[in-house]
């Protein structure tokens, strides 16, 4: 067990490189200097990025890691004043989620003149860029440590921390990907793909007033629980390629959809998109978060012809945790997002977490120190 008095070690799932075991090893409580923190960690999600960290399929991972990027937990052993937003103090004992990109530097080129933060070159991520000699930055681990300046989120009243993990890095990335497709009201949408961000970007298009929304994906396990996050139609993949997109262009008269969100990250899945936009439409390309490969596009009959954009969404920044927990707090309840965790692992059971996600076996697998 870790030392709570005296704070001197403390315990975490290591990925000490790709394809090795995760292993739980004590580590060094670190040295908190003015303005960081210690996060005592309730819940830590695994999703498909770090299935791609265990197969080696990121550049620039530092070796040993303790994976996971999105937590949630209460605070303990703050170091002076550290204020929210709104300039409140946070107290000992706040149950507070993060922002898991951290350091970008606010004077760069993306950051003053293309306001992308998340392509700051400067930017750091918990959980990924990260090593274990860094210090405990992942939540894989029943403590975290909160560096000076990480942006913390008080969990809102009301809201079930399980349900915003439940939610954690499909529903921020969800929500950046549904903003780049500029859904409204009346919007139809299909959604490639219905793993976590697949089921949070059919949720969020629904609440955004879109008909039809429409789920294209596998298994069927997957597709019925779309059904239940707002789905208004579901398209299996083992339906052929053509009818597949037949029956997304029926479901909206023949058309095609306003806006198409590739969340599926095998590469065909873009031209698929593409086929299923509407002339004049707009295909968001989220999934494609690790190089998984080409894929083969007519710019003419696909692109040119049919007058399509194509927008690509990388990460997400504050806002979106910002208006993630908003939507959880008055919304939230009207939709099943806690059922979408099919599993709880404690950090010695990392390695079953990390197959059941790979495998497709669960929607949503949680670590729980």
């Amino acid at each position: 067990m870790s030392q709570r008095i005296g704070h001197q070690t403390l315990r975490a799932a290591v990925m000490r490189a790709p394809h090795a075991p995760i292993v739980v090893e004590e580590l060094p409580w670190p040295t908190l200097s003015p303005g960081s923190a210690m996060l005592r960690t309730l819940f830590s999600e695994v999703c498909g990025t770090d299935v791609h960290l265990h197969h080696g399929r990121l550049a620039g991972v530092p070796y040993p890691i303790i994976p996971g990027h999105v937590s949630v937990g209460h605070l303990t052993a703050i170091r002076d004043t550290v204020r929210d937003i709104d300039g409140v103090p946070f107290r000992e004992g706040d149950l507070v989620t993060f922002l898991d990109v951290h350091e970008t530097c606010g004077a760069c080129y993306e950051c003053l003149v293309t306001r992308q933060s998340t392509r700051c070159p400067h930017r750091k991520v918990y959980g990924i860029t990260y090593g274990v000699s860094d210090g405990p930055l992942g939540g894989w681990a029943d403590h975290i440590w909160m560096k000076p300046g990480v942006k913390m989120l008080r969990i809102p009243d009301g809201v079930d921390p399980a349900r915003f993990i439940a939610g954690g890095c499909g529903l921020v990335t969800a929500m950046h990907a549904v903003e780049r497709g500029g859904v409204r009201l009346g919007s139809s949408v299909a959604v490639l793909g219905v793993g976590p961000v697949g089921q949070a970007a059919i949720a969020l298009a629904a609440l955004s007033g879109a008909y039809p929304v429409v789920a294209v994906g596998a298994p069927s396990t997957r597709l019925e629980f779309a059904m239940r996050m707002g789905a208004t139609h579901v398209v299996p993949l083992e339906m052929p390629a053509d009818e597949r997109a037949q029956a997304v262009r029926d479901a909206n008269g023949g058309r095609g959809v306003d806006v198409v969100i590739e969340v599926a990250g095998a590469p065909d899945a873009v031209p698929q998109a593409l086929d299923l936009v509407r002339d004049g439409g707009v295909v968001v390309v989220a999934g494609q978060y690790t190089n998984a490969g080409d894929a083969t596009i007519n710019p003419h009959l696909q692109i040119n012809r049919k007058h399509v954009e194509i927008r690509g969404c990388w990460g997400c920044d504050y806002s979106h945790f910002h208006r993630a927990l908003q939507l959880l707090a008055h919304q939230g309840a009207h939709l099943p997002w806690l059922d979408a965790v099919s599993a709880r692992y404690s950090l010695e059971q990392a390695n079953e977490a990390l197959a059941a996600v790979a495998n497709r076996e669960v929607v949503k697998a949680l670590i729980v120190p």
